[in-house]
């Protein structure tokens, strides 16, 4: 089946319902939605030479454009290939060429950055830039019904850096995605035709993925007309539109809770927040809950397990009176009901209750592997499980509590920082002659990233040095909030750094050598 289908549904069943806001302004309804996605599919298919299954990737900040690219693409019977905002070029002109990709949408703001580079990515042929004539032009091309796909075909490359730092494209296909949509309406939350989504967050990650589910409701999709997240913004939102749910970060739930709490405002408007892609510390959802009422849903997954491994729902939550109420706010909940969840041990024999081990999923939301990457793929599906690479127990209740990553993941505002990625970048500064990089607990945005340095012989390097270097190279989120310069890093008889011993000197329980901080 193709997704497209979810959208040309809504179209024929409830062609005059709003589909699309821009801000509290309507600027589609559903009708009108699924015209624009099948002009976009007709241009794609024959004016830009597409065939089925060939990658169209979408560089774009959120955007009314973007609901239209994503389903038009899809419409077409392509694989859309969502490819964060937030990365440096240089970062998205490496999934570009890895992906394969034959067209390019992209958001004025960011075309300056990327176009010029575009001589590394040389399988892009076509770029439509949001609000040029090139744009306008696919919009006036014939339209095409929707193209015929198979359950197992590709609908998604979602890139996702694995502990090499390189980015990995998991093969998401139409089962997955419609398999995560069936989750989301038996383990998350009910949609009919008078909620509202709002795009928040990333649309190039879990804000985009519940589209879906909005999508098959016939719900309304609401663009902030900012483009990005703004607590007061939000709060505006709900009380015009109502009935509005959000997927965000537990550092964007801190804010709008913050936000709630000091001005006062009735959050009645918000009919349901799902949080994830981090961890949320047990008093910050106590006070959310105590500001904002029963509001709340928590979902964890991955991209290879698209937001659908456990839920924490919104009743398990309102639950005070319950024995375990503490507990299992500390938890991620218990397996979605379309996926079976385990903690195993090394050798992939399951765990009893209690004890900790890494927990591994099955079902259909499970990826089929890694675009392009055999080695990866066998890595992390063994014995027809997914090795998520996540560590954690399971109570005798079927609640699963993350105690750690087994891959060194530091999480800061709700995006994954891998630090081989960044430690590379460190080292071909001629001044560094070792380097590692570690998260340090951050009460805001859950956690930060230092550096630990081991100097050359020579000038030490500067901050600004290193900073410039990184920036030149990765996305600002992922540059080191603090460096550390160390004579020596701890190691083991194996010469592996140890991390640990790393995290534990910014805890300050003991040093690895006597450090010099800069900040």
């Amino acid at each position: 089946m193709n997704l497209a289908q979810l959208l040309a549904r809504a179209a024929r069943v409830h062609g005059d319902l709003p589909a699309v806001y821009l801000g509290t302004s309507l600027l589609h309804d559903y009708r009108g939605l699924a015209a624009r996605a099948a002009a976009i599919a007709g241009g794609l298919r024959n004016r830009a030479g597409l065939a089925s299954g060939d990658r169209v990737a979408l560089f774009m900040t959120n955007s009314p454009e973007y609901l239209e690219a994503m389903y038009g693409a899809w419409w077409a019977g392509l694989v859309i290939v969502p490819i964060n905002a937030k990365l440096h070029p240089r970062e998205a002109a490496f999934i570009l060429d890895h992906a394969q990709a034959g067209a390019l949408f992209i958001s004025p703001e960011l075309s300056a950055g990327l176009l010029p580079l575009l001589g590394s990515a040389p399988s892009v042929r076509h770029v439509f830039e949001t609000g040029t004539g090139g744009y306008r032009a696919l919009l006036g091309a014939a339209p095409l019904p929707p193209a015929s796909r198979r359950p197992e075909d590709l609908a998604w490359l979602f890139y996702t850096s694995g502990t090499t730092g390189r980015p990995k494209g998991v093969m998401q296909t139409n089962r997955m995605l419609l398999a995560m949509t069936a989750c989301y309406f038996s383990d998350v939350d009910a949609v009919d035709v008078r909620d509202a989504t709002v795009y928040a967050a990333p649309m190039s990650h879990g804000a985009g993925l519940y589209s879906l589910p909005h999508m098959m409701a016939a719900a309304r999709h609401v663009i902030p007309e900012s483009g990005a997240f703004d607590p007061a913004e939000l709060a505006g939102l709900a009380r015009g539109l109502d009935r509005l749910s959000m997927f965000a970060a537990p550092t964007m739930v801190k804010r709008l809770v913050s936000r709630i709490e000091s001005a006062g405002d009735d959050p009645a408007g918000f009919k349901t927040i799902v949080y994830g892609g981090g961890p949320m510390y047990v008093e910050d959802i106590r006070n959310a809950l105590a500001v904002m009422g029963d509001r709340f849903v928590q979902i964890y997954g991955q991209g290879e397990s698209p937001m659908t491994i456990t839920a924490l729902s919104r009743r398990q939550l309102a639950d005070r009176g319950h024995p375990r109420w503490p507990a299992r706010l500390a938890s991620v909940g218990v397996a979605q009901s379309q996926v079976e969840v385990r903690v195993a041990d090394a050798h992939g024999a399951p765990l009893p209750a209690g004890e900790i081990g890494e927990v591994q999923v099955r079902g259909d939301v499970v990826m089929g592997g890694y675009w392009r990457d055999p080695d990866a793929s066998a890595r992390t599906l063994r014995g027809g499980w997914l090795w998520t690479g996540d560590v954690g127990l399971m109570d005798d209740e079927g609640f699963l509590t993350l105690k750690d990553r087994s891959k060194d993941v530091i999480i800061s505002g709700g995006s994954n920082i891998y630090p081989r990625e960044i430690e590379e970048v460190l080292l071909t500064h001629p001044g560094v002659a070792e380097v590692a990089v570690v998260g340090a607990p951050d009460p805001e945005w859950g956690e930060e990233v230092v550096a630990f340095v081991v100097p050359r012989n020579g000038p030490e390097p500067t901050q600004a040095e290193l900073d410039r270097l990184c920036l030149a190279h990765i996305a600002r989120f992922k540059r080191p909030k603090r460096y550390r310069f160390v004579d020596a890093l701890p190691k083991n008889n194996y010469g592996k750094v140890l991390k640990t011993e790393l995290k534990a000197a910014l805890a300050g329980r003991n040093e690895p050598t006597p450090p010099k901080e800069t900040t």
